[in-house]
């Protein structure tokens, strides 16, 4: 089985190669590293930085040098973070990681990106009132579409063995911003129709596959209007399938079929280049539909999926492993995350329990969540249930 810790680029630039990939290597024994290339928003603890406890990322940065000629006559573009000043961390971990005989993996935040959404709203998704979702970039845009494939074929120079495609996909309207506010409950019926994109884009595919897009945005505001005026219709929400008279339902599957037509334009680039895309489902099978995930189209396009498998014992992470299979995901077809920290785990036992369950249903790569963010101990953690 394959292995390999997630990581930012500023964990390697604070504690130097040597250090950071002696962790990986001598404490973790892991064969790879998967380094954040584009990344949103964020403020973390990190128990071993040298030089920070707490600290920032910026919105919607990348962490490598883009190269101008590849994106040249683009509007939407990678913007360098300031942490990496005039270096170029992705360059330095390839080196290292050559040298090592290790895989460098690309961790991609392609469309939650707090920075292009703003610099572009007209590439943001729109919800039924035309409202758009600065924080995110609509799938159906070309203009994003381009963005998503160029930064694939970035990754090439680098010698990257695969991209991990985080956001790849449409999003929900929470945990899209940082000091969000919802105070009125609007029920998870009308929460949902204020995540769908009725941007230009969205509604001519959507026209295209015989659904009508105006009229299902009708329905939807009006659906929303509701819940928002009446807090009695917000606790008695109607069956999404049911809204426009059912129209609802296929615009959500025309939504779907928008997303996983990227990810295979996204998988082919990758082929052209000699890599591998898997597509990041985080919620798990059944849990994206609203989001544009249809994973047994999507297991059909790209090169894998991979999923957290976040749970405090070995059973679980089977059942959440298993659940794939009914969607027509294959074990072998997987890559799934662990956390060796606290939060899900109590030792190198318990550790060493979820992989033998990932080797016994067939799973060929384990990926470990976060380098920066886990104590040493919990690098150690990695290597002893590694090598039992």
């Amino acid at each position: 089985m394959e292995s390999s810790v997630l990581a930012f680029a500023t964990d390697l630039l604070d504690e130097g190669s040597d250090l950071f990939f002696g962790n990986l290597t001598d404490r973790a024994g892991v064969g790879g590293v998967t380094l954040a290339s584009v990344y949103h928003q964020a403020r973390d603890v990190f128990p071993h930085n040298p030089r920070r406890v707490v600290g920032y990322l910026e919105p919607g940065a990348a962490y490598f040098r883009p190269d101008p000629a590849r994106w040249a006559g683009l509007r939407l573009r990678p913007a360098p973070a300031g942490a990496i000043s005039d270096g170029d961390p992705f360059a330095e971990a390839a080196a290292q990681a050559a040298r090592r005989g290790m895989k460098l993996h690309a961790w991609t935040v392609f469309l939650h990106n707090d920075r292009l959404g703003f610099q572009h709203p007209d590439c943001a998704p729109a919800n039924a009132f035309g409202d758009r979702a600065l924080t995110e970039l609509c799938p159906a845009n070309p203009e994003v579409r381009a963005y998503v494939r160029t930064l694939v074929a970035e990754h090439a120079r680098y010698g990257v063995d695969a991209v991990r495609a985080e956001s790849l996909h449409f999003h929900g309207v929470r945990h899209g911003f940082h000091h969000e506010r919802y105070f009125e409950r609007l029920g998870p019926v009308a929460e949902a129709l204020l995540g769908l994109c009725f941007c230009a884009h969205c509604r001519v595919r959507a026209d295209a596959l015989g659904v009508p897009a105006d009229e299902v945005s009708l329905a939807v505001r009006a659906e929303i209007r509701s819940a928002l005026t009446d807090e009695r219709a917000a606790e008695r929400p109607p069956a999404l399938d049911t809204v426009a008279d059912g129209a609802l339902a296929a615009y959500i599957d025309a939504s779907a079929a928008t997303v996983t037509s990227l990810a295979e334009e996204a998988a082919q680039v990758a082929t052209e280049h000699g890599m591998r895309l898997t597509f990041i489902d985080g919620d798990g099978p059944g849990k994206g539909r609203l989001s544009g995930i249809d994973l047994p189209a999507l297991a059909k396009v790209v090169h894998g999926i991979e999923t957290l498998g976040y749970a405090p014992i070995a059973e679980q992470v089977r059942e959440k492993v298993a659940a794939f299979a009914l969607y027509g995901v294959d074990p072998s077809a997987l890559a799934v995350i662990l956390r060796p920290m606290s939060q899900d785990c109590d030792g190198p036992a318990n550790l060493a329990a979820k992989i033998r369950v990932l080797d016994e249903l067939g799973v060929p790569e384990v990926e470990f969540y976060h380098y920066g963010l886990m104590r040493l101990s919990s690098m150690d953690r990695i290597g002893t249930a590694l090598r039992n």
